[in-house]
């Protein structure tokens, strides 16, 4: 799941780290906080994340154990240690915990961005880097201006794309376009746009936890409603219906208390 778990009993650290966040181009990742190591537990049960950040020193619970704990939960969790503590055995006790990092407090931001980076699941850094930046590689080739289009339409399909503006960018009419698009592709302009995000969507609905409304945002749609309405026809079901389905595949079924969790994501 597309999830950050903050668990830390200093409030002000956690208010950073979460400003921090919420700053960048992982704004979109949903924060889950704690101030104790049992708090911290129930959250890592309920919501599988994708990193989990903490502190060595926890009221109730060395923090190098509770990372430990969380590794036995799940192997493959990167672990990001955020604390004051500088001495060595702290350091060497982390790395050999398995732990994924080892950031000291006053934490840097950048350095905090370096880290995601490097331990988000590829597939989800590459979601966000196109959602947030877009491509601007882009070269129209004019041997092949549908082909150069699709290319267009791929980078961009997070932003607000008109039939003219992709027009404009291979060089054609917009009723040339719109009529040459139609006989290459078999689906007009405004139908392959749809399909592009809606298949955008269904990756994120499938790989994160992101509210449905941010994705709707992420994948270029004006509103949840609309991309409600474009995701059903395409795909035969509801977002929240499709991902669904997915998270009970993984969970090998569920209870009906979990299936009303999973609607309100």
């Amino acid at each position: 799941m597309a999830e950050i778990l903050i668990v830390d009993n200093d409030k002000y650290a956690r208010k950073e780290i979460r400003a921090f966040i919420e700053g960048s181009k992982y704004r979109f990742l949903t924060i889950y906080e704690a101030n104790t190591a049992q708090r911290g537990m129930i959250l890592l049960k309920q919501n599988r994340p994708s990193i989990l950040i903490l502190d060595i020193s926890l009221p109730d619970m060395d923090g190098i154990k509770f990372g430990r704990s969380a590794l036995q939960l799940y192997p493959d969790l990167p672990v990001i240690v955020v604390t004051q503590l500088k001495m060595f055995k702290f350091v060497q006790e982390a790395i050999n915990s398995g732990f994924s990092a080892y950031l000291l407090k006053p934490l840097s931001k950048n350095e905090l961005y370096e880290t995601l980076e490097r331990l988000l699941p590829v597939g989800l850094n590459r979601e966000i880097n196109q959602t947030i930046n877009g491509n601007n590689k882009f070269s129209s080739d004019l041997k092949n201006p549908i082909e150069s289009a699709i290319q267009f339409i791929q980078m961009n399909y997070g932003y607000s794309l008109t039939l003219k503006e992709v027009a404009d960018q291979v060089y054609l009419s917009p009723s040339y376009f719109s009529r040459l698009f139609k006989e290459e592709v078999g689906m007009t302009f405004v139908e392959y746009l749809s399909f592009v995000r809606v298949q955008k969507a269904k990756s994120l609905l499938r790989f994160s936890s992101l509210p449905i409304e941010i994705i709707a945002h992420n994948t270029g749609f004006s509103n949840p409603g609309y991309f409600a309405t474009a995701f059903k026809k395409i795909v035969g079901k509801t977002p929240s219906e499709y991902r669904e389905q997915f998270y009970f595949q993984e969970q090998g079924g569920g209870h009906d208390h979990d299936k009303k969790r999973i609607r309100t994501l």
